[in-house]
């Protein structure tokens, strides 16, 4: 089993070892710059199901009513495909999903 960590900064307390075998650092709080990062991506990858920060989705589900607790599921969700989701394995990167994440899980500011 491949196993991988990515720590964005010091404020991260635990690693979750995910069903992919990638260790993906978790925190209760996520760093600016790793919320921005996440938004760039976002807007990059994600907006056309999603909608524009978040906001009115046209195909994909509201992403600000994922669960806040719900990061496993997310990184599945997001690097195997899910329903008409297709997967983003290929495409993005573990850390580029955990910054996602961490703009998802905080939410886009108004």
């Amino acid at each position: 089993m491949r196993i991988g960590a990515y720590l964005a900064g010091s404020g991260f307390a635990a690693l979750s070892l995910l069903s992919s075998g990638v260790a993906v650092a978790q925190s209760g709080a996520s760093s600016p710059e790793l919320v921005a990062k996440g938004a760039a991506l976002f807007a990059e990858n994600c907006q056309t199901c999603h909608g524009a920060r978040m906001r009115n989705p046209q195909w994909g589900i509201d992403l600000r009513q994922f669960p806040r607790d719900g990061n496993t599921r997310f990184v599945n969700s997001v690097t195997y495909g899910k329903r008409q989701m297709p997967s983003w394995e290929d495409v993005l990167r573990p850390e580029d999903i955990e910054a996602l994440w961490a703009y998802v899980s905080t939410g886009d500011p108004d």
